[in-house]
């Protein structure tokens, strides 16, 4: 009886998990790092397109270079002591401490929400001058790939802000350490994104 019980088990029936081992996932890592990553991936293929067409775009006779703001070096060092700011927090948070921890990380989206202000500041002043995106291609490169970096910067500084709440609220490090170290890795890929279209607007 038992030897015909055991034959006609159905055993994709049985609940739980076989062999007794816990579920594991393709990737040992958490979803929101696997899902920065990729999203990373794309942005750098974006500004890889933009960039791309920009060099393109030059060799037509109607482009006109527009001539370099002086005040993007300015903007440039914000954004530069933003990044450090982040990096400052992150590796607060890994030493399992929390001294200064809130005034680097708000101090880093702070810089980071000055460098935005810079960089309308600079576009207002372009309009004021007569560089109307419509004037001529470079024009509206400028426009576009210095906006389309802004737009990323306010999309990490709505995550900054929420983990900024959770500091000022008092909750535990532990908390907010995964967002902290997923906004720096932000910063510094934006950084990094900056800084080659910085080089590529200053040198065309």
């Amino acid at each position: 009886m038992s030897f015909f019980k055991t034959i006609t088990t159905k055993p994709w029936e049985k609940k739980g998990v076989i062999g007794g081992l816990d579920p594991e996932g393709a990737i040992d890592a958490p979803n929101e790092k696997v899902a920065l990553s990729v999203f990373l991936v794309v942005v750098s293929v974006v500004f890889s397109l933009f960039t791309v067409g920009y060099f393109l775009r030059m060799e037509l006779p109607d482009w006109q270079p527009l001539s370099e703001p002086g005040q993007l070096w300015f903007n440039t060092g914000l954004l530069v002591l933003s990044s450090v700011l982040f990096q400052w927090a992150r590796n607060i948070v890994n030493s399992e401490s929390s001294k200064h921890l809130t005034a680097a990380f708000i101090g880093g989206g702070l810089f980071a929400i000055f460098f935005i202000a810079g960089q309308l500041a600079i576009w207002g002043n372009l309009q004021d001058a007569g560089y109307y995106m419509t004037s001529n291609p470079a024009n509206a490169f400028y426009y576009l790939m210095t906006g389309l970096h802004a737009v990323h910067l306010l999309g990490g500084l709505w995550v900054w802000s929420k983990s900024s709440i959770k500091l000022l609220s008092g909750r535990e490090t532990s908390d907010v350490k995964l967002s902290i170290e997923l906004c720096t890795v932000y910063w510094h890929f934006l950084l990094i994104v900056w800084l080659v279209l910085f080089a590529i607007l200053s040198n065309t």
